[in-house]
């Protein structure tokens, strides 16, 4: 792998492409990155459900609870598994249809502003140290790529409508490795 960005794709990721995506606004600043967490089914890690979710190729008959999700087109611009793998979706330069009905400081419509990062997760649950491992180095390579200057939750851009990830991601933990770091990003939560 290179060590260099390529069209907005990380080289230390596992390009896996989503149609799921579309054009930022012409002028847009990337400031913001918005971590969410997923698995599915909900509790079971490992397999390949997220990325069928974000490639448009999740069966709803693959088990009961996908028959909720069939026709969704979302995606995330990154994917980090338990083990600490990080698979990528979208290319940086693009909007990915991570966050949703959004804002943040005032300011409406993340995803054209934003980067969205999925932990393999359970809303509420608790993240693996290579996983916080791997946050922490994947958000370095992107402060040093875009202009971010803030790190938030999916449950802090939209209130009442989503709650991941939830209490069981450890933000001060988060804090401690991007102060360790230089550009440090900053997390927050309100």
């Amino acid at each position: 792998m290179g060590r260099h960005w390529h069209e907005g794709w990380w080289p230390g990721a596992r390009r896996v492409e989503s149609p799921n995506h579309g054009a930022r606004p012409q002028g847009t600043e990337i400031s913001l990155v918005v971590l969410h967490s997923i698995s599915l089914p909900p509790g079971e890690f490992g397999g390949d459900a997220v990325q069928r979710l974000f490639t448009n190729r999740l069966e709803a008959a693959g088990h009961p609870y996908f028959a909720r999700l069939a026709g969704l087109q979302v995606s995330a611009h990154f994917f980090i598994r338990r083990d600490g793998r990080v698979e990528q979706y979208v290319s940086c330069d693009r909007r990915a249809w991570h966050a949703g009905v959004s804002s943040w400081r005032g300011r409406s419509n993340c995803n054209d502003w934003s980067i969205g990062i999925e932990l393999e997760g359970l809303e509420g649950g608790c993240f693996e140290a290579r996983q916080y491992d791997r946050l922490a180095t994947l958000l370095r390579a992107l402060s040093l790529r875009y202009p971010l200057t803030e790190v938030t939750g999916h449950e802090h851009v939209a209130p009442g409508r989503k709650a991941d990830p939830g209490s069981g991601f450890e933000w001060s933990r988060l804090a401690s490795q991007l102060r360790r770091r230089r550009p440090a990003l900053v997390p927050r939560v309100a």
